[in-house]
């Protein structure tokens, strides 16, 4: 990981770090702001147009959170500027999505609707157009946040090998398998 934490995370336009004492780093932009907890070996300073993280010796560890936190800082820096954007598919007869408010309700084949409460820093809609299947589109500054409830809708009802039924990311591609073969005739 080393490779990844010596480059310079490259600050665009609009956006702001501010590195406190205890290694509480703050990105502003116009997207929100996002605050991440950098652990106490690894050095991060702001140097113009960058910001460069350092770190102590060559151990493995060091080496892995040099890379961890160089990731997760360009993760919040992209996040700010330009945002991130997870789109779910539901493949299925009578697969449906309503979202009210932040809360998201399914239907997708149970005997009742799940209901999930979605986080405020992301913001999320449903749209059926005639014809094609339902999109769930979510959007947030916070990559994070985003995949871990892209993760946890997804999980309510993932999409199966055979007729491909289920809740699916757009750009997934699912692996089919073939069903059974005729018995032949003796």
């Amino acid at each position: 990981m080393s490779r990844i934490g010596k480059m310079p995370v490259a600050l665009l336009k609009g956006v702001t770090v501010n590195v406190a004492e205890n290694n509480m780093v703050t990105v502003k932009g116009p997207k929100g702001e996002l605050k991440q907890k950098v652990d106490v070996d690894i050095t991060v300073k702001v140097e113009g147009e960058n910001i460069i993280l350092s770190r102590p010796t060559e151990q493995k560890r060091h080496k892995a959170m040099h890379g961890l936190y160089r990731a997760l800082l360009n993760n919040m820096v992209n996040g700010v500027a330009t945002g991130y954007q997870k789109k779910l598919e539901l493949v299925g007869v009578g697969f449906r999505a309503t979202v009210t408010g932040q809360m998201l309700e399914l239907s997708v084949g149970f005997s009742h609707p799940v209901l999930f409460m979605v986080p405020k820093e992301i913001k999320i809609s449903a749209e059926q157009l005639k014809g094609q299947n339902p999109m769930i589109t979510m959007d947030s500054a916070d990559k994070q946040l985003l995949g871990q409830m892209a993760a946890k809708i997804r999980e309510v009802r993932r999409p199966e090998p055979y007729k491909g039924k289920g809740i699916k990311y757009t750009t997934e591609i699912l692996r089919r398998k073939a069903g059974k073969s005729a018995a032949s005739a003796k």
